[in-house]
């Protein structure tokens, strides 16, 4: 008896799927060949299949909400939002790479450079810490202006929408570049955390032995005009999960070493009352026209 999967249903399908649209029909058509690829090479048992579509049944209906989206979640902890990021964000030598967004972007407050983006019981037992950079184009021209989109974790791993003790935007910001591009703000030294466990996500994760944690860092969206926008991360040096990011999102260009500032003129200087880390990240963006040299159509989406 062949073993030899049946095509005859698969070309039913694709035979149905038309529109005006064609970049749809490309996209659905796709999506259908893959998925009767999987049921001919896994072949799921009808209780198998049924358990599978409850899955995604429970994490849009009981994990997904204003503050929370565990479909994003599950899309980081399976690699495909990187994949997707990584196929849609070429550019020239010296660009910043972009990354994950994560589930945990919010609207943030603006502030002024300068300001502290910590305002809970972090930033009396954290490790107080001065950010700073420019925005620069990838030829290294600043670009003043430029918003700069941040958030974070505090020191126990925890955003402000899953903290009580955090007021709303706590550890965000909106900050604007000054006239030589450059920003800076003060905070308290982010953690390694694990991903929330008490969904799907979390359920998955167990299931097939992973563990869930992500490596310190910093959340950055940049945004200015005639350049496409950047959402990227700045991790932490010498974190013990820099080589396995649960949401694969390292880069080596995206890691920064945190320097310890301990003199009366470090802390004068950037307005610090005692001992402090600096952490230093230029961000580089690319022209909204950028072409690759392969000859690929300009790249306008952002």
């Amino acid at each position: 008896m062949s073993t030899a999967p049946d095509t005859r249903l698969l070309k039913q399908v694709l035979a149905t799927v038309d529109g005006d649209d064609p970049r749809l029909k490309q996209v659905v058509s796709a999506l259908v060949t893959h998925l009767h690829a999987f049921v001919n090479d896994v072949r799921p048992t009808e209780q198998e299949w049924l358990a599978g579509l409850d899955f995604l049944i429970e994490t849009g209906q009981r994990w997904c909400g204003p503050h929370r989206n565990e479909f994003i979640l599950l899309s980081d902890m399976l690699g495909l939002t990187t994949a997707v990021d990584d196929v849609n964000h070429r550019g020239p030598d010296g660009m910043t790479p972009s990354s994950v967004e994560g589930p945990f972007h919010s609207p943030a407050p603006p502030r002024e450079l300068g300001d502290w983006i910590s305002s809970g019981p972090e930033r009396d037992r954290a490790t107080p810490t001065v950010v700073h950079g420019r925005v620069l184009d990838c030829d290294g021209t600043p670009l003043p202006g430029a918003v700069i989109d941040l958030w974070q974790a505090n020191d126990t791993g925890l955003y402000d929408s899953q903290d009580d003790s955090q007021d709303q935007g706590n550890l965000r910001a909106l900050l604007t570049t000054d006239a030589e591009g450059s920003y800076w703000f003060r905070t308290i030294r982010p953690s390694s955390y694990p991903v929330p466990t008490d969904g799907t996500a979390g359920r998955l994760l167990k299931a097939i032995g992973r563990h869930p944690m992500r490596p310190a860092h910093l959340h950055v969206k940049v945004t200015a005009p005639g350049y496409r926008t950047l959402t990227t991360h700045v991790f932490l040096a010498e974190d013990p999960y820099l080589d396995s990011d649960a949401a694969f999102a390292v880069k080596p260009e995206l890691i920064c070493v945190p320097r310890r500032r301990e003199s009366p003129g470090d802390q004068e200087r950037w307005r610090m009352d005692g001992p402090f880390e600096e952490i230093e990240f230029d961000l580089r963006l690319v022209p909204l026209d950028w072409t690759a040299d392969d000859g690929e159509q300009t790249e306008e989406r952002q």
